[in-house]
């Protein structure tokens, strides 16, 4: 079994993860020459910005800018060198690994690949590498893998073996979207989340309800709907239940206390710092400018007193 992660070979037999390197490196002004690996490698940019030069197919160079959150994976095989100019510096985290056969052990790469039709679509593409956006789904995982290879060594554990598995199933369902080419109908489902939030703002709304609403995964809803409205679905749920609650103080004679339940926030003293880092006022003082605003009006129109 050779290092490569595009392989339909991994579909049959027993195969799970056998890891060579991982580590996290800060570069900064630097060249490297291209090289290959007999493994796959992924490198995932933390911060920062840098180019991956690829030699993919018969030898052509393509240049690869990667990005925070952003990451790359590349087939064993494939030459390749990272460059970081003079002016910038970059963070990431890379693994190399390949695949071993495990016996009767589970699970193994087949047995998922028969559960997630994305898996088995991810594995029979023939391709050099492939560059993906995350939205904190990728990176956890990645993180919490190399801390249990650092902990407890590159011997495959079950926990190691799990964490891949997730990491696995995360990179191919992204890969899949992409390949489908969903971002395409991203802001209708954008506009059915937004009805969705305020249709029910006044409840314990979950980002994972309002994925269901609309029928996508929480992670792919999440980046479409910042990608349309540069807002996190949470960060816009919280702008629709301020304007509410501005609408309900300065309209009507609900009792202050009562507001937050109103507009959905469980907690009073929460609604009340909410309110104030959106409105730079507490919900009596936007009361108090309120009334005094209509008064002024009043005084205003003719015939007022």
């Amino acid at each position: 079994m050779n290092g490569s992660l595009f392989q339909e070979a991994l579909l049959s037999g027993s195969y799970g993860p056998k890891f060579y390197a991982f580590y996290y490196k800060q570069w900064s002004n630097y060249q490297m020459p291209f090289h290959v690996h007999d493994s796959t490698e992924i490198m995932y940019m933390i911060s920062g910005q840098c180019r991956i030069d690829v030699r993919a197919g018969e030898g052509q160079e393509q240049r690869v800018v990667l990005r925070k959150g952003e990451f790359i994976v590349l087939d064993s095989g494939v030459p390749h060198r990272l460059i970081v100019d003079a002016d910038s510096s970059c963070r990431m985290l890379n693994v190399e690994f390949g695949f071993t056969d495990r016996g009767q052990a589970a699970p193994d790469i087949r047995t998922i690949a028969e559960e997630e039709e994305e898996v088995t679509a991810f594995l029979r593409r023939d391709r050099s590498y492939l560059v993906l956006s995350d939205e904190e789904e990728v990176y956890p995982v990645l993180r919490s893998l190399v801390l249990e290879l650092d902990q407890r060594g590159t011997d495959l554990r079950t926990i190691t073996n799990v964490l891949f598995i997730q990491l696995l199933v995360t990179i191919s369902r992204l890969a899949e979207e992409r390949e489908r080419g969903a971002f395409g109908h991203s802001e209708l489902y954008v506009k059915r989340s937004i009805d969705f939030l305020h249709q029910h703002y006044d409840q314990n709304i979950r980002i994972k309800d309002v994925a269901s609403s609309v029928n996508l995964h929480p992670g792919y809803l999440q980046r479409i709907f910042r990608k349309e409205t540069g807002h996190t679905l949470t960060a816009y749920l919280t702008m629709i239940r301020m304007e509410k609650a501005k609408q309900l103080l300065s309209r009507t004679d609900i009792p202050i206390p009562e507001i937050s339940e109103y507009v959905g926030v469980a907690s009073r003293q929460y609604f009340h710092a909410l309110f104030k880092k959106y409105t730079k006022l507490t919900p009596a003082q936007y009361r108090q400018n309120s009334d005094k605003y209509s008064w002024d009006r009043r005084l205003e129109e003719p015939g007022g007193h």
